[in-house]
């Protein structure tokens, strides 16, 4: 099988980088945001920061050739923001589903390699396609149309912490090797999202095969 992870060396001592990091600076801010922070606030927080990203679900649906889920989310957009301002997901209400699409899987569908697995300073796991695909996504956010830079920041790392904030319940039942589960659940998943859940498994259809050779008469 090809290696996804020949740089696992170079990765270990970034991901221990980031763990340190994460250990004693943004973790137990998480904890404290978790801790005076109501779930339903929490909650709305975290609407918000999806809400803003519908625009790039919308535009990588497009370019997928999506045509009905990217007027969705652009109808999701609206009426997300309009009603309230995105910390209430009402569009999912009157029937607009939310959709998972961004650059990487875009460049997947296209038919670019996953390419190797790598594990980003600060940003986490990653591929090189999904890392060249990264400044897309950020492009397409509308944070960047708030102008001051303070403001900007500011929500960003809110951004960060709400997100790290829901994390923390996962964490409980992760055992072994954690690196390894990171990068396992990553790839995993990325390869769902490119394929839209239709991932094959070899050793199924393998199952399948042998099943319809036997039942053949």
């Amino acid at each position: 099988a090809e290696n996804n992870d020949p740089w696992e060396n170079t990765n270990r001592k970034i991901y221990a980088f980031n763990k340190t990091i994460d250990t004693y600076a943004l973790k137990p801010v998480a904890k404290g945001y978790r801790a005076i922070t109501p779930q339903p606030v929490d909650d709305s927080i975290t609407r918000f920061f999806d809400n803003l990203k519908e625009p790039l679900v919308a535009i990588n649906n497009g370019l997928q050739g999506k045509g009905g889920q990217a007027a969705n989310d652009v109808g999701r957009f609206v009426v997300n923001t309009v009603t309230s301002l995105g910390f209430f997901d009402v569009a999912n209400k009157i029937g607009l589903s939310r959709h998972q699409e961004d650059f990487g899987q875009t460049f997947g569908k296209w038919g670019a390699p996953s390419g190797a697995y790598i594990m980003l300073p600060f940003l986490g796991p990653s591929s090189v396609r999904d890392a060249l695909a990264k400044p897309f996504d950020s492009l397409t956010n509308p944070r960047n149309a708030i102008d001051n830079a303070v403001v900007n920041v500011a929500v960003f790392g809110l951004e960060i912490v709400d997100t790290r904030a829901d994390i923390i319940p996962v964490e409980k039942v992760i055992e072994g090797d954690e690196y390894l589960l990171l990068r396992d659940v990553y790839l995993q998943r990325r390869e769902f999202l490119v394929q839209d859940g239709k991932v094959s498994d070899s050793f199924i259809d393998d199952m399948d095969d042998q099943a319809a050779e036997s039942s053949t008469p």
